[in-house]
C-alpha cells in the first residue's frame, strides 16, 4: 500500500529525494543516450542536467549521513502517493526528441514541488535550507528544459533537428512504406491480370463468375505479399545499427502499404463486366506507378523523369507479363 506524504519521517523524506535524484539521472542519462547519434546537442544538455542531479544526490547523502547515519531506507516514488506515473523508458511509443522534452519538463516540475513541500515540513534548519536550495535548481532545469525546446533554439540549429528528423521519417517509414507499395503493386500485377485473362472465356457464361474469380486472385496475391513483405521487413535488421526504427512498427508499415498496392487494381473486378474492369484496373495501375514515381521524387531525390520511365518499364513489363500468360 503507497503511504502519504505527511507520514513520512524526515530519515524518509530525505531517503525519497535521493532515490528521486538517482532515478531521474538514470533517465537523462538514457535519454541523453538515445539522443546522441542523431541530436547530439540536446544529448549535451541532458548530460549536463544529470550532472547537475548527481551533485544533488550528493549533498542529499551528505546530510544523510551527518543526521541519520550510514542505512539510508529503500524508499521509492512508487511507494508514495501523489508522484505522476512515468512512461517507461522501454515503452513502445518511440522517444523523439519532442517526447524527451516533454518528459524532461515534467520530471523537473514534479521534483521540484516535492522539494518545495518537503523543506516547507522540514524542522530542521540545514535540512530546510538544502531542500529549498534543491527546489530552485529544479525550477532552473524545468526552465532550461523549456528553453532547450524548437521555439527556443537557434534557427540553425533547429535547421539541423528538423533535417534529422526527416531523414528518420524516410528511413523509418517512408521507405518501408514504398518498398511495400512497390511490390505490392507491381508483384500481383501477374497473377491478376493471368487470371482474368485465363477466365475470359468464361464471361460469355457467367460474366460475374469470372471477375469474381479474379478479384479473388488479385486479393489472395495482396494478402500474401503483404505477410510475405511485412515479416521480410521486419526480421531483415532490429534498427540499432542503421536507424531504421523499430521491425515491427517498418514491418507494419510495409505490410499494411504492399495490400494497399496489390488490392487497389483488384477492386475494379467486382464489376461484373470483363472490359469496363480491365479498362479501370488499367487506370488504377497507372496512378499507382505515378504515385510511386512522386515518392521517390519527393522523399528520395530521384528525378521525376527517370523515376517514372524505370517505374513504368517495369510496371509494363509485368503487366504483359500477366496477360501474355493469362491468354496463352
Amino acid at each position: 500500500m503507497k503511504r502519504r506524504f505527511k507520514d513520512l519521517s524526515p530519515p524518509e523524506v530525505l531517503a525519497l529525494a535521493i532515490s528521486l535524484e538517482e532515478e531521474d539521472g538514470r533517465i537523462l542519462q538514457e535519454f541523453a543516450r538515445v539522443l546522441r547519434p542523431n541530436y547530439p546537442k540536446a544529448a549535451g544538455e541532458l548530460d549536463a542536467m544529470r550532472g547537475e542531479e548527481d551533485g544533488h544526490r550528493h549533498r542529499l547523502v551528505e546530510l544523510f549521513r551527518a543526521k541519520f547515519g550510514q542505512e539510508i531506507p529503500l524508499l521509492r516514488r512508487e511507494d508514495v502517493q501523489g508522484f505522476v506515473r512515468r512512461d517507461p523508458i522501454s515503452s513502445p511509443q518511440p522517444w523523439d526528441v519532442q517526447r524527451i522534452r516533454r518528459q524532461v519538463a515534467l520530471m523537473e516540475l514534479e521534483t521540484q514541488r516535492f522539494y518545495t513541500r518537503a523543506a516547507t515540513t522540514a524542522t530542521d534548519a540545514q535540512t530546510r535550507q538544502l531542500l529549498g536550495d534543491l527546489a530552485e535548481a529544479e525550477r532552473r532545469h524545468e526552465a532550461r528544459s523549456a528553453a532547450i525546446g524548437p521555439e527556443g533554439q537557434p534557427e540553425t540549429e533547429q535547421a539541423a533537428e528538423a533535417r534529422v528528423a526527416r531523414q528518420l521519417f524516410v528511413l523509418q517509414v517512408i521507405q518501408p512504406g514504398l518498398v511495400g507499395l512497390m511490390d505490392g503493386s507491381v508483384s500481383t500485377l501477374a497473377p491478376l491480370f493471368a487470371a482474368a485473362f485465363a477466365t475470359w472465356k468464361l464471361q460469355i457464361a457467367d460474366p460475374a463468375r469470372a471477375t469474381w474469380s479474379t478479384f479473388l486472385v488479385g486479393l489472395a496475391a495482396a494478402v500474401g505479399a503483404a505477410i510475405s513483405m511485412g515479416f521480410a521487413e521486419a526480421l531483415s535488421d532490429d534498427g540499432s545499427l542503421t536507424g531504421r526504427g523499430r521491425p515491427w512498427l517498418r514491418g507494419v508499415v510495409c505490410a499494411c502499404m504492399t495490400f494497399v498496392g496489390g488490392i487497389g487494381h483488384a477492386l475494379p473486378y467486382l464489376i461484373p463486366h470483363f472490359w469496363i474492369a480491365t479498362a479501370i484496373a488499367t487506370v488504377v495501375v497507372a496512378v499507382e506507378l505515378l504515385a510511386i514515381a512522386w515518392i521517390r521524387n519527393r522523399y528520395m531525390q530521384s528525378p521525376f523523369t527517370t523515376t517514372v520511365f524505370q517505374v513504368v518499364v517495369g510496371g509494363v513489363l509485368v503487366f504483359l507479363a500477366g496477360i501474355l500468360i493469362g491468354i496463352s
